[in-house]
């Protein structure tokens, strides 16, 4: 088995800079990595290492952390440097949030300079496939072999959920920590749905008949991020995977002949299809982008709206205060394989400590404070989305968005997926979201649809620049 990359971020645009950065080879930072100067000395350490003190972590070096201050924004970072703080009082911390993450580490990167700690994240994200080739990141290994903060008894390994070790390796070890646990489904306002006595609905013809009765008080059953319809795909494979078991999705990722020919792929773009034939799509949502359709979601001007669990917190500005963000599992086509209450989720925000850092042991050190879970329960209270740390929730007066979030996880279990073949074939996501875009504009059928869907993944498997992953 290959072990899967790790999804960079949660929006469609972000993955799409992803894609760019790999197949230019991040030619640039590669040239400056490979040729970068500093000691090889460097990672800080030196200190005796301990069951409190593991990486050997020197209680009076400075700590240098930059952060992607995107939807999360970083209040959460500025407390788990607290945390560091409390335990390495003579430690300086430097705290640096940005959204500008390679436009301002690659300098440093070439000078042989970084950071200790790096939330790699946004559009201009570094191409961590680039810094994995050239030697540039911390193997975590020694990091999730480590006694976690809360049971010297457990692994960090053993506190987080697996899909936090597939979503680490990178060129056969683990290299990036992915922190949040995204959750993607349905959206809905709990207090509009209360205030009429409807309830999210469980089978495709229960959601049909919702659908209507929405239609009839004048709002549109759904809406979606037209101009990004990565969001609209989700439930697309969803409903798919649902139906046809998670063989569906690991044969998409494997790009195995046929996979988007499957039944269960036809099945769930006639059930999007006939969404928008019945009227049931918020008209003229395929030409507005996330924010534009998420704030016409916010007036109430649609019921549902697809996303991941960053939707909350990203929406704070506009959200009404008495707005419910809450979320729900997508219905079951008829025939389905898994239960309702299981959905795709993800492991995401990836953190990496560079091997060049000065005080490497303090970034890792870093990194297993986040792992606790008072630093796992205080980042989900300050921005509504889980962590891959479990049980870090539990026992949390959480926000709407977090809370339903949480319980999705939970309920879903193993019967939980992901899917990998936006970040292993990058060249692909854009072309393949944008055919998505054309079927739920009602532009073109289920039928063709899968064809055009299987000739771009037949290209992408047989072209020599692909390299190509098989999941078990």
């Amino acid at each position: 088995m290959t072990t899967p990359n790790p999804l960079s971020r949660r929006l469609f645009l972000q993955r799409a800079a992803v894609g760019t950065l790999l197949a230019t080879g991040g030619s640039t930072l590669l040239a400056a990595c490979a040729s970068g100067g500093g000691d090889e000395n460097t990672g800080g350490g030196g200190a005796d290492k301990t069951a409190e003190n593991p990486f050997g972590v020197k209680a009076e070096d400075p700590l240098d952390v930059v952060i992607f201050k995107g939807g999360y924004g970083d209040d959460y970072a500025k407390f788990h440097e607290s945390l560091y703080k409390e335990k390495f009082s003579a430690s300086a911390i430097k705290h640096t949030g940005t959204t500008e993450i390679t436009p301002q580490l690659q300098p440093r990167f070439n000078g042989g300079n970084p950071p200790d700690v790096i939330d790699n994240s946004g559009a201009k994200l570094l191409p961590v496939s680039t810094l994995a080739s050239t030697n540039q990141l911390a193997d975590l290994t020694q990091l999730f072999d480590a006694a976690s903060i809360d049971d010297p008894k457990v692994k960090v390994r053993d506190s987080v959920e697996s899909i936090t070790l597939e979503a680490a390796e990178l060129n056969g070890k683990p290299l990036i920590l992915n922190y949040v646990l995204t959750v993607y489904g349905l959206w809905y306002n709990k207090a509009l749905f209360e205030k009429n006595g409807w309830q999210p609905a469980k089978t495709w013809a229960e959601f049909l008949t919702l659908c209507e009765t929405i239609k009839k008080t004048g709002i549109a059953p759904l809406a979606h991020q037209g101009k990004y319809p990565y969001y609209i795909g989700q439930i697309l494979l969803d409903l798919a995977v649902k139906h046809g078991g998670v063989e569906v999705i690991k044969a998409i990722d494997s790009l195995q002949p046929n996979a988007w020919m499957h039944p269960s792929i036809k099945l769930a773009a006639e059930a999007l299809l006939e969404l928008k034939k019945k009227g049931y799509i918020l008209k003229g949502t395929e030409g507005l982008d996330h924010i534009q359709s998420q704030t016409a979601w916010n007036q109430g001007k649609a019921a549902f709206i697809p996303s991941g669990s960053w939707l909350e917190n990203e929406q704070k500005p506009v959200a009404p205060k008495d707005f419910l963000t809450t979320a729900t599992y997508t219905p079951l086509l008829d025939g389905a394989k898994l239960p309702v209450d299981c959905t795709e989720i993800a492991a995401g925000e990836g953190f990496i400590v560079p091997e060049k850092a000065k005080n490497r042991a303090g970034g890792l050190e870093y990194l297993r404070l986040m792992l606790s879970k008072k630093g796992a329960g205080k980042f989900t209270e300050l921005t509504g989305s889980p962590t891959v740390v479990k049980g870090a929730a539990e026992g949390l007066k959480l926000s709407p968005g977090a809370e339903s979030s949480s319980a999705l996880i939970k309920s879903g279990g193993d019967n939980n997926w992901s899917t990998y073949f936006a970040t292993w074939y990058a060249p692909m996501n854009d072309p393949l979201y944008a055919i998505v875009g054309e079927l739920v504009a009602d532009r073109i059928t289920a039928d063709e649809f899968q064809k055009r869907a299987q000739k771009l993944a037949d290209d992408t498997a047989k072209d020599p620049k692909t390299v190509k992953r098989t999941r078990s």
